[in-house]
């Protein structure tokens, strides 16, 4: 099963870094208020994401770009993917 690795970003310019074996279905979870975090956040857009042969790998990924407790780090994979095809910069 496909798996993914998502960043959402907040108008207050925080993220939330997630993963997924359905993106579409957990953006609309995100959009309806199911997620704590994001609810609170309000209005966020996609920014990035990978994808992985399986929701474990996703979920690996997650879990390191997590501990690495870096807002520079993910700013700096965002703009290195920016040249990129990836599912960018997708409003809710």
């Amino acid at each position: 099963m496909i798996g993914w690795l998502y960043i959402l970003k907040s108008d207050a310019g925080r993220y939330y870094i997630g993963s997924t074996n359905d993106k579409e279905r957990r953006i609309k979870q995100h959009k309806s208020g199911h997620t704590r975090t994001t609810r609170v956040l309000k209005t966020y857009e996609l920014v990035y994401t990978e994808e992985f042969d399986t929701i474990d790998e996703a979920r690996a990924r997650e879990k390191k770009l997590k501990s690495y407790k870096s807002k520079k780090y993910i700013e700096w994979l965002i703009s290195k993917s920016a040249s990129s095809s990836m599912d960018r910069a997708t409003p809710f």
